[in-house]
C-alpha cells in the first residue's frame, strides 16, 4: 500500500498556491490529507481537490500539528514567522520564498539540476525553492555546464505580471481596458504603468543599483550550480506579459561549445525542450509556454564577440516550473528517497 503525507499549502488561495494544488492533484502526489491555509481574509473559502471542497483554514501557531510537508507561497515575512514553527511541529518545509535561500545549511534545490543537494535538509528541515527566473535559467544552462563549464553569464529578463501576483494581474486587466475606453488607468502595484510598457524595476534597489530580484538571480545561480567563480550579471525587465518569464542570456565557457553542440545537449536534457528554427518563426514564446511544464529555449547562436560564446532565449511558464511545479517536484524527491 503507497504511503501517504499529511500536506500543508500555505498560502492555498494565491497565484503560486493554487498551482501547487493543482499539481499535486495532477501529478497523483500521495497526499493522505490536505491542509490549504491562508490569512483571514480567505476564511469561508473552499479548495476543489479530487473533487472534494476542502476548507482553508487560517493560518496560525497551531496550523502544522500532524504535517509531513509543508508548502510555503505567502511571503518572506510569513515564511520567516511561520517555517520555524512547522520545522518544530515536525514538518519538513519546502518554502518558495527568498527568506532562506542563501542560508547554507538550506538546500537550494532545483530537482533536474542539483538533487542530490536534498542529502543536506535534515539539517534544519527546510528546503529552499529558488527565484522563478534563476530556476529557468539554471535547467537550460546546467547541461551546458557540464560539457564546457560556464564562466560568465550575463542575462536580461522579462518577467510576466503573474510573479507579482494575482492584484498584479489584475492591474494590468484593468489598465489594458482602462486605457482603451477612457483613457486612464490606475497604478496601485507596480511603480509605473504595466499596460502597454516595460518597468526594468523588480524589487528594491540597493546601494550598487541592483534590484533584489537581479541580486537573487546573480546569487541564486551560483550557489544551485555549485560554482562561486562563476560570474553572473543580470537585468530584470517586468512586461505587460500575464504568465511565463522570459531571458535573453549571453554565456561564456571555459572550452569550446558549438550552437549544434549546445543544441544536441538541450534537445535530450530533462525538463528542456529546444525549440529553434528562427528561418520557419520557430522559436519559444510567453504565449505558448504557459500551463506547460518545460523550460524552452530557442535561438541559439555563437557570440562572436568572446570566445567560446553562445547567445540563447529562454522561456517557462513562472507559475509552474519556475514556482509550484518545482516545489512539488522536490517534494516527490523527498518521498522516494529521503523523508
Amino acid at each position: 500500500m503507497t504511503k501517504t503525507y499529511t500536506v500543508a499549502v500555505v498560502g492555498a488561495t494565491g497565484a503560486v498556491g493554487g498551482e501547487m494544488i493543482e499539481i499535486l492533484e495532477t501529478r497523483n502526489f500521495p497526499v493522505g490529507r490536505l491542509v490549504p491555509l491562508a490569512s483571514e481574509k480567505s476564511l469561508g473559502k473552499y479548495i476543489d481537490y479530487k473533487g472534494k471542497d476542502v476548507p482553508v483554514a487560517v493560518l496560525d501557531e497551531k496550523s502544522f500539528e500532524d504535517v509531513d510537508i509543508a508548502l510555503f507561497s505567502a511571503g518572506g515575512d510569513v515564511s520567516k514567522k511561520f517555517v520555524p514553527l512547522a520545522v518544530e511541529s515536525g514538518a519538513v518545509v519546502i518554502d518558495n520564498t527568498s527568506a532562506f535561500r542563501m542560508d547554507d545549511d538550506v538546500p537550494l534545490v532545483v530537482p533536474e539540476v542539483n538533487p542530490e543537494a536534498l542529502e543536506r535538509y535534515k539539517a534544519r528541515n527546510i528546503i529552499a525553492n529558488p527565484n522563478c527566473s534563476t530556476i529557468e535559467l539554471v535547467v537550460a544552462l546546467k547541461p551546458l555546464h557540464d560539457r564546457a563549464r560556464i564562466k560568465r553569464i550575463v542575462v536580461s529578463t522579462y518577467q510576466a505580471v503573474s510573479g507579482a501576483g494575482l492584484k498584479a494581474m489584475e492591474e494590468l486587466s484593468k489598465q489594458s481596458v482602462g486605457l482603451f475606453s477612457e483613457g486612464e488607468c490606475k497604478v496601485e502595484v507596480f511603480p509605473h504603468r504595466i499596460a502597454f510598457n516595460c518597468i526594468p524595476h523588480i524589487g528594491l534597489f540597493d546601494d550598487s543599483g541592483f534590484t533584489v530580484e537581479e541580486l537573487k538571480l546573480m546569487n541564486e545561480t551560483k550557489k544551485i550550480l555549485g560554482d562561486g567563480s562563476i560570474a553572473v550579471v543580470a537585468t530584470a525587465v517586468r512586461v505587460p506579459v500575464f504568465c511565463s518569464h522570459a531571458e535573453s542570456v549571453n554565456v561564456e565557457f571555459e572550452s569550446e561549445i558549438s550552437p549544434e553542440d549546445a543544441r544536441e545537449i538541450l534537445s535530450s536534457a530533462k525538463g528542456v525542450s529546444v525549440i529553434d528554427d528562427p528561418g520557419l518563426c520557430k522559436y519559444p514564446l510567453q504565449s505558448e509556454s504557459s500551463g506547460k511544464d518545460e523550460v524552452f529555449v530557442g535561438r541559439i547562436r555563437a557570440d562572436q564577440t568572446v570566445k567560446n560564446g553562445l547567445c540563447m532565449w529562454i522561456v517557462s511558464d513562472n507559475l509552474r516550473k519556475g514556482a509550484a511545479l518545482n516545489a512539488v517536484q522536490i517534494a516527490e524527491e523527498l518521498v522516494a528517497g529521503h523523508l
